[in-house]
């Protein structure tokens, strides 16, 4: 089996320390094509960045290999990072694209496979329920749910396409929902 295609944004934070026992939050904004990932530190109330990326499946490939592509780039930052936690994002697609939303959902059930079988709590929310979360507004749009993100974090600006911002919302939303 070749080996996934997994790009890393990987951003420092500005000030403040991780207490002692942080848990480890992985959020995934999933897709067949691209799966944006991201992994936060949570401790008290404060999150942290520690790696964001994508995880993209080759076009070329057959549905069931580019389905294993995702399922190890997906495993690869499980056994980086040991998460505790996922957030998933939920499946949507408008009506007139359902070509969309089953190419989402064979995806997200790998996701949701992978996550099961590393024993990660998963937290799976709709989109709108993320933006909420996130921006306080459910109807946020990509622009300002990655505004939001970057000063969640504290970095001058959310690197990488909105896959990876949509995914570390989606870790945001799952620390916040715990706490709710």
């Amino acid at each position: 089996m070749s080996r996934p295609s997994i790009r890393t944004w990987r951003c420092q934070p500005e000030g403040g320390a991780v207490s002692v026992e942080p848990r480890i939050v992985l959020g995934i904004d999933p897709g067949l094509a691209t799966t944006g990932y991201g992994v936060l530190s949570a401790s008290g109330g404060r999150i942290s960045l520690l790696d964001a990326g994508v995880i993209r499946s080759r076009r070329s490939l057959p549905l069931p290999a580019r389905l294993a592509e995702l399922h190890d780039g997906l495993l690869s930052v499980i056994e980086a990072f040991h998460p505790s936690v996922m957030g998933l994002e939920e499946i949507y697609s408008h009506y007139a694209h359902p070509v969309t939303a089953i190419s989402m959902a064979h995806a997200r059930g790998v996701f949701c496979f992978a996550a099961q079988k590393a024993g990660l709590r998963m937290i799976s929310l709709p989109a709108t329920t993320i933006k909420k979360l996130v921006t306080g507004n459910g109807r946020a749009s990509k622009q300002q749910v990655a505004g939001m993100v970057a000063r969640l974090l504290g970095i001058a600006h959310a690197e990488g396409p909105f896959d990876v911002t949509d995914a570390l919302a989606a870790a945001i939303a799952a620390v916040e929902s715990e706490r709710q």
